[in-house]
């Protein structure tokens, strides 16, 4: 479900802070959530995403700010008091018992009928595509189903608000990427919210309508995933999210086509829709290596234009990544999708090439 603001949040963080002795592994945060959103906490390790995130759930008090669920302050309320439930990365299984009676756990903690609790349970299974496996034990099932049956258990209790603590972490590559799409399409079912947090930039992307870049304690930029990749309001945003190429220069001038900019890497570089930013400003040019075009000729163009030799290839499958020495000595990194099985128009590594790209590709990024 796509974010919309006009809504009353269901989750809303307000100046929130955590310090773990005098290092802040939040500091001062503030976030809203819609209701039947996935939100993903991005970042690298240490950036305080799953200390976030053990806050939402109440396993961890605020040192200040507050913690508002569908309009309750939660900051103080206990985790078994909230209207939350959190999926452990551990998955944290009872072995003993079947995955049925794994799944109805805590609604038999809650007391809850014993005929609502086989209906519940039923369903919630069928929704993950186990009910035909609940009489196995954990140590029966493959990983990817252990995973689906602790996301059952999570939502069976049909919480407003769905924690998840690197979720897909402990599968296999493939399996991770078929489970992307299952969770969105479980989400979308029951319309639970999810915040999941994840490390993982290509996880976040794929299954959250928003995503929130943390570092250091702090939120940098909330925003889509496409707007996140392609419009980073930062460098450390922009070399975090994907890859990135970073072209340092000087800004020539401010034209009706865009900035001119002159870079002592790539030569003459010029920038759509980049604003107007002073002559003799020092900027850096943030450039995609997808957006990049590479030839044995040159364009018919005098911007956007550079000569390298090709020092690396990485063949991934559908494209392969080219690391290209400037003259300058800088290198760039560019990726071609691999269009036809012939290697015959490929190029060669020590091979002379030449790069261009449109005034639309890069984006500036003011020192």
């Amino acid at each position: 479900m796509p974010y919309a603001s006009e809504a009353a949040p269901l989750v809303s963080v307000v100046g929130v802070t955590k310090r773990f002795g005098e290092m802040a592994a939040v500091d001062g945060v503030s976030l809203e959530i819609a209701r039947g959103e996935f939100f993903a906490l991005l970042g690298p390790s240490g950036c305080g995403k799953t200390t976030l995130l053990r806050m939402l759930a109440g396993f961890e008090v605020p040192d200040a700010g507050r913690i508002l669920i569908d309009g309750i302050d939660m900051t103080d309320v206990p985790p078994y008091a909230r209207p939350v439930n959190m999926m452990f990365q551990s998955y944290a299984l009872f072995p003993h018992m079947s995955v049925r009676e794994n799944v109805a756990f805590g609604l038999r903690q809650e007391r809850v009928a014993k005929p609502a609790i086989r209906e519940r349970v039923a369903a919630v299974l069928d929704l993950v595509q186990m009910g035909g496996l609940g009489d196995r034990r954990p140590h029966q099932l493959s990983g990817g189903q252990r995973q689906r049956v602790a996301l059952a258990r999570a939502l069976v209790k049909q919480p407003k608000l769905l924690l998840l603590d690197e979720p897909l972490a402990a599968l296999d590559r493939k399996l991770r990427e078929q489970t992307q799409f299952e969770l969105v399409r479980i989400q979308e079912q029951v319309g639970i919210t999810f915040v999941v947090v994840t490390h993982d930039q290509a996880e976040a992307m794929t299954m959250a309508s928003r995503i929130a870049v943390m570092d250091r304690g702090r939120l940098l930029q909330i925003g889509p995933p496409s707007e996140v990749y392609e419009a980073p309001n930062s460098r450390f945003v922009a070399d975090f999210i994907g890859s990135v190429n970073f072209l340092p220069g000087t800004v020539r001038a401010t034209t009706d086509r865009g900035l001119l900019i002159a870079s002592t890497d790539a030569g003459l570089l010029r920038v759509a829709g980049a604003g107007a930013t002073p002559d003799g400003a020092e900027v850096t040019v943030a450039l995609r290596p997808e957006k990049i075009a590479m030839s044995r000729t040159p364009a018919s163009r005098h911007d956007n234009q550079c000569t390298g030799v090709v020092r690396e290839i990485g063949y991934l499958g559908g494209f392969s990544l080219f690391r290209v020495a400037l003259q300058s000595g800088a290198v760039l990194r560019v990726s071609l999708p691999n269009a036809e099985r012939s290697a015959a128009t490929q190029f060669a590594r020590d091979e002379q090439v030449f790069l261009s790209w449109t005034s639309g590709a890069g984006l500036v990024l003011v020192e």
